[in-house]
């Protein structure tokens, strides 16, 4: 059974156009419902969201296919996405619900599911709500006296909230500093700003205004001048960008320069090691990490494993070999010794007790090492498989072979346009450039 409506992180597209409808969203809810309806205890999930407008229809019909499914619902209201994954842990609850389209533009939103244990949904267990979608599903709806109920609990952020503070080593304290953070108007409008303030840091902020349209919205971790231009007015120390649904996170150091999440990884990994915390003698990150940053770990004894793109991959990888830092270019890092998604906050706190530990400034904490030129470029195609043709087939391996030991190349569909990524990196830009052009102008002949 191909997949119809889950995606590599939930289900996800324009609001109010198909999947992202209300209808699809009340049947999602019947489906997994239905799916984590073991036993006879009491069922319940909770429900966050971020600021998008369509997050009150997608709420409202959630609600309505969960409680037709049988379970209670727990709206939490706009939360970080980390902040559901922990909470449904907390609340023991069966499954938990992130409404949000992450770094997306205000008009797309999804929805994003957590098993009992935090994690993200398997593979098996989502092609199961998929089927489950398929078929006559109101046949299998629990009688009118088994319908369950539904209550807002915002008061239960504020214990996201003492759970990121309890991340910041004890002997670290944020008195003195001058952070910058933007929210981008999203889903951590609230939380983050009180954390960091709590903390004991001067607290200035950007991106706290939603208004349901705004966010994302030349803001946030996708759009770092905005927080560029706030570092330099305000002289803060540090700031900190992250996106929509805050499970990511990019650094502004003192100096108005962005920190990526290469950078950041290889920070934690650095001084997790020094203080016998980090497992499994290295880090995982995705293909598309930095070479540079695999050349550093290596000089320090470190491996970096590589996954495909897309945080899941990270975090299976991560389970599955015992590691507990992982994390992608774009800002996403997983610490498993405190949450099982991507936290852009706790991420943040991490960098900052390297920078009060050391006595240094950001700059001087956060530039483990010099990015290897990488170059990527995207080909549109009408259809078919290019990647396939001989032409191209030779493009690559001529690519490869110019590089050598001195780069890497990395091709792959997108899995949500007709597009193929190509990516070049290696000491010589001139090469890299070279070598990608070369390919990508195979790849337009063929796709013509």
């Amino acid at each position: 059974m191909s997949r119809k409506y889950f995606g590599t992180d939930g289900i996800r597209g324009l609001a109010n156009k198909h999947p992202m409808t209300a209808e699809v969203a009340m049947k999602v809810g019947m489906a997994a419902g239905i799916a984590f309806h073991r036993g006879t205890h009491r069922h319940r999930v909770v429900i966050g969201k971020d600021t998008r407008l369509s997050g009150y229809m997608l709420e409202n019909a959630l609600v309505a296919g969960f409680t037709a499914a049988g379970l209670d619902v727990f709206l939490l209201g706009p939360i970080p996405t980390p902040g559901v994954a922990m909470l449904t842990r907390s609340l023991r609850a069966d499954l938990g619900v992130m409404i949000s389209a992450s770094h997306n533009p205000f008009h797309d939103n999804g929805i994003k599911l957590f098993g009992p244990d935090g994690y993200k949904l398997s593979d098996e267990i989502e092609m199961e709500i998929e089927r489950l979608l398929e078929q006559d599903i109101y046949l299998t709806l629990p009688p009118s006296q088994d319908i369950g109920r539904a209550k807002r609990v915002e008061g239960d952020i504020y214990r996201y909230i003492e759970f990121v503070k309890r991340t910041l080593p004890r002997d670290v304290t944020l008195h003195g500093m001058r952070v910058a953070i933007d929210c981008a108007n999203g889903a951590a409008y609230k939380v983050a700003p009180a954390a960091l303030w709590e903390l004991g840091a001067e607290v200035v902020t950007v991106g706290i205004e939603p208004n349901g349209t705004n966010i994302n919205l030349e803001c946030g971790s996708t759009h770092p001048a905005t927080l560029q231009r706030k570092v330099h007015e305000v002289r803060a120390d540090i700031g900190i960008a992250l996106d929509g649904d805050a499970d990511r996170v990019i650094l502004v150091d003192e100096r108005g320069e962005i920190v990526d999440g290469d950078q950041l990884m290889a920070v934690v990994a650095e001084s997790w090691a020094e203080d016998g915390r980090l497992a499994a003698g290295g880090i995982v990150a995705t293909i598309m990490s930095n070479l540079g940053l695999e050349r550093f770990l290596n000089g320090r004894g470190m491996e970096l494993a590589r996954t495909k793109v897309g945080d899941r991959y990270v975090v299976e990888h991560m389970r599955q070999h015992g590691y507990n830092v992982g994390g992608e270019q774009s800002g996403h890092i997983v610490l498993s010794d405190f949450g099982t998604t991507g936290d852009g906050l706790v991420a943040a706190l991490q960098i900052l007790a390297a920078v009060r530990q050391t006595g240094k400034t950001v700059s001087e904490v956060c530039r483990k090492f010099e990015p290897v030129p990488q170059v990527l470029k995207n080909v549109r195609y009408s259809g078919g498989e290019p990647l396939e043709r001989e032409a191209v087939k030779q493009a690559i391996d001529a690519g490869r072979l110019r590089l050598g030991n001195s780069g890497r190349i990395v091709i792959r569909p997108s899995g949500t346009e007709p597009l193929i990524r190509v990516m070049a990196e290696g000491d010589d830009p001139v090469l890299v450039r070279a070598v990608v052009d070369d390919i990508c102008g195979a790849l337009d002949r063929e796709a013509a």
